[in-house]
């Protein structure tokens, strides 16, 4: 059986939306997109890097999906230590919308209810699989007890709203913390599993 991990880069006040660049994101009348780039350094960036390298594939909402698919498979030769691991794993996407076959190779859409295609995929052998963003497919995971890792990226800035890696629904969700470090940012890399009933 393996593990469903999710990797999050996100903001003090809980938001993952649009870390990377100001136009990533911007439903809702996000305004903050690219919150992230300024607190990324060295250790960061071996994080980002071995959680990809070390993934057997990725689960992806359809947004996620989609800019991921217009990057990776261009990707410069300065970021081929991401984009080899990226594009050639399996990478299973969350969609309503969204046909196969999917352009971006080895993409396959879960079929039917999402939470159970996802317990079903937990069940095989192999590596880990890596959510990435994505934050509706980590909610609904979440939801489902389907997450036993999260690997957080906890940037010392509040952005006031957003999307979160937490929905709002009243749910007490004990976590206990695996593993953590500081970068030279501020930033705080923190690893948290569900803690035992």
């Amino acid at each position: 059986m393996r593990k469903v991990i999710a990797d999050e880069w996100m903001t003090l006040d809980g938001v993952i939306q649009a870390p990377g660049q100001a136009n990533e994101d911007t439903a809702g009348g996000f305004q903050h997109g690219g919150w992230h780039v300024g607190y990324f350094d060295d250790l960061a960036q071996r994080w980002v890097v071995e959680s990809v390298v070390k993934a057997g594939g990725f689960l992806l909402g359809r947004r996620t999906y989609e800019i991921f698919a217009a990057h990776w498979p261009n990707a410069s030769e300065a970021e081929q230590v991401l984009a080899e691991p990226l594009n050639t794993k399996p990478k299973y996407v969350a969609s309503r919308t969204l046909a196969e076959p999917l352009a971006w190779q080895n993409s396959t859409v879960l079929q039917d209810d999402v939470g159970e295609a996802v317990a079903a995929l937990k069940q095989e052998d192999g590596q880990d699989l890596h959510v990435i963003g994505s934050s509706e497919l980590v909610q609904t995971l979440v939801a489902h007890d389907l997450v036993d890792e999260f690997r957080v990226m906890i940037d010392p800035v509040v952005v006031g709203g957003g999307k979160r890696l937490f929905r709002d629904d009243g749910a007490l969700r004990p976590l206990r913390l695996l593993d953590s470090q500081m970068t030279t940012t501020g930033v705080i890399i923190a690893t948290y599993a569900p803690a035992e009933a």
